[in-house]
């Protein structure tokens, strides 16, 4: 078998054991059970139907069909089937008949094969005779598959010195001819393939003559992207869901950790999701996704801010100590809040009621009197809530 005849195999591989399905009259034999072929390569599936040569009903007309699926338990003729139009094409040869029997020659030929395309194809014939029809059963099955780029690294101690091996579910008896691309230029031949891995390269494999169908490349994870679900504004007690995602093959897996210092990351999860059932002011921070396969790794940062309210707020008195009439005195309010708080000072009156003194995180007499001793309140608020807390001053007279 010559390179070229060897890669024609390869792509439609028959498991060449003729296979007979009917009854002493009636027979559908098919050349092969299975039939595994390359997605985007042809294919064709072989069979031979016979019947009874009945005088009777000369000339017997007859008519065939390929299907895949019923409705309403009736066939599907595949050549009219919206999923195969302009791809299937099947036909028969001269119907020739020996003494009491008549058998034909029957092809499908499918094109572009799809992986959808995978299924059992059935047979059936239909003549003028009296229960005249007949289905081969259980059929062929056809699978369609890519070649696949296995990865290896024989030697632990080199991470890129990658071993290459291309391969397919298709059988085929000896070694067909593989050609090797490293971003889509031919770089050799042969079933492995031992390049230095580079994180920006990518490798695929074909059959030589059937260059236009390259396995699926296989390259290491591409920068990888975070959203945050919810988006928007993160407020303390809300549920969020960090989730990573990167272009790769073999599949990405996915680690997050919690950059504490510039030197220091604490582990934070195993998987694609980092979630918050009940997130904290404290997680506030920067995230990183690091994003590994077999190839190589690529890392992305993500820092959250986590919006909360005024905390209670604390009140300073200055200078401290007894508060003699005539000084000059203040009073400063403060309250950690995410965003930052605004202050507003209000005079507790007599009937319970508030003057709004000022507006800020200070609220200075610069010449106190005794008129001003009474009970202050500090409001700290922001766009998520708002605290208050009150303080009173006792001005002394001389």
């Amino acid at each position: 078998m010559d390179l070229r005849s060897a890669a024609r195999g390869f792509l439609a591989f028959l498991l060449s054991v003729p296979v007979l399905q009917g009854n002493d009259e009636w027979t559908v034999t098919y050349s092969s059970s299975n039939v595994c072929a390359l997605r985007g390569a042809m294919v064709e599936i072989n069979c031979t139907y016979e019947y009874p040569d009945d005088v009777q009903y000369r000339p017997t007309t007859v008519t065939t069909l390929w299907f895949t699926k019923e409705d309403n338990h009736q066939p599907v003729d595949l050549e009219h089937d919206t999923d195969s139009t302009g791809r299937v094409k099947s036909s028969c040869g001269e119907v020739s008949c020996s003494g009491s029997r008549c058998h034909e020659i029957c092809t499908l030929r499918i094109k572009d094969l799809r992986q959808s395309d995978s299924a059992v194809y059935k047979f059936r014939f239909t003549t003028n005779q009296p229960g005249g029809e007949y289905t081969g059963d259980p059929g062929v099955t056809l699978s369609v598959t890519d070649l696949q780029v296995k990865v290896s690294f024989p030697d632990p101690t080199n991470p890129t010195g990658a071993e290459l091996e291309c391969h397919s579910m298709c059988g085929l008896a000896g070694d067909p001819p593989y050609i090797w691309f490293r971003n889509g230029q031919n770089v050799g031949q042969g079933v492995n393939y031992s390049p230095s891995i580079q994180s920006e390269e990518s490798y695929s494999c074909a059959v030589e003559g059937y260059e236009h169908l390259h396995s699926p490349l296989v390259y290491a994870p591409r920068t990888p992207s975070v959203t945050v679900s919810p988006s928007g504004e993160i407020k303390e007690g809300s549920r969020v869901t960090l989730s990573c995602s990167s272009d790769a093959n073999p599949a990405a897996e996915y680690t997050w950790f919690k950059d504490i210092t510039d030197r220091y990351s604490r582990h934070m999860n195993q998987g694609p999701q980092l979630i918050f059932s009940y997130i904290l002011s404290l997680d506030s921070g920067q995230y990183r996704c690091d994003a590994t396969n077999k190839l190589g790794k690529k890392s992305v940062t993500k820092s959250i801010d986590v919006k909360y309210a005024p905390n209670t707020p604390s009140v300073t008195v200055r200078p401290s100590g007894e508060i003699e009439e005539g000084s000059s005195v203040t009073l400063s309010c403060s309250s950690d809040a995410n965003p930052a708080a605004e202050y507003t000072w209000f005079k507790v009156n007599a009937d319970r009621s508030y003057k709004k003194m000022n507006q800020g995180p200070l609220l200075v007499f610069s010449y106190i009197v005794s008129s001003d001793s009474g009970q202050y309140r500090c409001e700290a608020q922001n766009t998520i809530g708002k605290r208050s807390v009150y303080n009173s001053i006792d001005v002394k007279c001389e």
